[in-house]
């Protein structure tokens, strides 16, 4: 199976921690109780620039190192389920809060999935 058909988006990764830190620092922040979602719209001088990067963090009050992983990987399914709605050319920091595990477990994937989406929903309000 190939994912490069005409509609699919390639899913970038933000891996250094200077991304982070300028999505971080420079970019707009929205948040609800269970996630923080940080947006920055790259510019021009970026090679890949119509590319939509993602970095997760989820901290040690999420739960063990396994509690986490679930989380991030459900975070990074969530969001790129949402694909259609993502503006080119913008870094995503999503920052899982404490109680985003007991979300999933209670409600599931399409709940965090309408919670990233309401986020994405502020985001575009704001520019």
């Amino acid at each position: 199976m190939s994912d490069s058909g005409p509609e699919r988006r390639k899913r970038g990764r933000l891996s250094r921690s200077g991304d982070f830190d300028r999505a971080y620092r420079d970019g707009r922040s929205h948040a609800n109780r269970y996630v923080v979602l940080y947006a920055f719209p790259r510019g021009e001088e970026e090679d890949d620039d119509d590319e939509v990067r993602l970095g997760i963090s989820v901290g040690r009050k999420v739960g063990g190192a396994v509690d986490r992983n679930k989380v991030k990987r459900a975070m990074r399914e969530a969001f790129w389920k949402l694909g259609d709605r993502l503006p080119d050319g913008h870094d995503f920091v999503l920052v899982g809060r404490a109680g985003v595990a007991d979300l999933l477990e209670r409600e599931g994937e399409g709940a965090l999935r309408d919670s990233i989406a309401s986020l994405l929903d502020q985001t575009e309000a704001a520019e």
